[in-house]
């Protein structure tokens, strides 16, 4: 499939700049690769944006980078993408098996995690399954 093919199928990824750009409370934090076993950065946060849960693919971290969101739901799925039709293919399935094993802690994290102390977002970011 081409990379055009992939942009008229799936719209393209906001940037994490202007999602948050709108937020009062976001609790937030970039994962590496060592942390999900998937090479690169993925972005996990509490409740933002219009949308439902998400996280968000990054070849590099920063708020003006391009990436893909995966919604956090049975199965996840890519919502958005922005980044070349190569590195989609070769890491969305990394991230969407990555988001499957650890849905219902992503979940909790969406929906609670702006009322958890560092401890608990500690915790909680130390028992994600890599994969």
């Amino acid at each position: 499939m081409s990379t055009a093919d992939y942009r008229t199928q799936i719209p393209p990824d906001i940037s994490l700049a202007d999602e948050l750009s709108g937020e009062d409370v976001v609790e937030m934090a970039n994962l590496t690769s060592q942390q999900t076993g998937v090479p690169g950065t993925i972005f996990i946060s509490t409740a933002m944006g219009s949308h439902g849960p998400r996280v968000k693919y990054f070849v590099r971290p920063g708020r003006t980078q391009p990436g893909f969101s995966v919604s956090v739901a049975n199965p996840p799925a890519v919502v958005a993408n922005s980044l070349p039709a190569r590195v989609f293919r070769q890491r969305s399935p990394q991230v969407i098996e990555w988001v499957s094993r650890n849905r219902d802690a992503l979940l909790d994290f969406w929906n609670n995690g702006d009322t958890w102390a560092q401890p608990e977002v500690n915790n909680f970011i130390q028992r994600l399954q890599r994969i």
